[in-house]
């Protein structure tokens, strides 16, 4: 996963809890970053054709932005699950946002494999809580 699926799953996660487009600040505050770095990369997002930015309502998600988004997303997921469940991590969350930049589409798929994850992962994924719903119910939440 690179710093685009990072945004474009940040995007994703805020629009659920928004109910509509994702605003720069709430964007900034997730990612940890500043306002001015998540318009830039919102306009290069754009340029791709993954993000629609529209100035003082944020950005929505095309088609193939969600797509990639979902990705990105479950790629999380089963890093979560992974350090959760198999190798009983604490502090899973922050491994996993760690991670989560450097694992690729094979290794994430060879994970998969150990772990018991739902099938409708990740749409199963509790943006409040920024976890997998399942860890929320297990009690793993924060």
């Amino acid at each position: 996963m690179n710093t685009a699926d990072q945004y474009l799953k940040a995007i994703y996660l805020v629009q659920r809890i928004n109910d509509g487009p994702a605003a720069t600040g709430a964007l900034a505050d997730r990612l940890g970053v500043s306002p001015a770095s998540v318009n830039e990369m919102v306009g290069k997002l754009q340029e791709r054709g993954l993000v629609e930015h529209e100035k003082y309502r944020g950005a929505t998600l095309t088609e193939e932005g969600e797509t990639r988004a979902s990705d990105a997303l479950q790629t999380y997921c089963i890093l979560e699950r992974f350090l959760a469940n198999v190798l009983e991590v604490d502090d899973f969350r922050t491994e996993a946002k760690q991670l989560e930049s450097v694992i690729d589409e094979t290794v994430a798929d060879r994970l998969d494999t150990i772990i018991d994850r739902e099938p409708q992962c990740p749409d199963c994924f509790h943006a409040d809580e920024d976890m997998c719903a399942h860890l929320v119910e297990d009690g793993r939440a924060d």
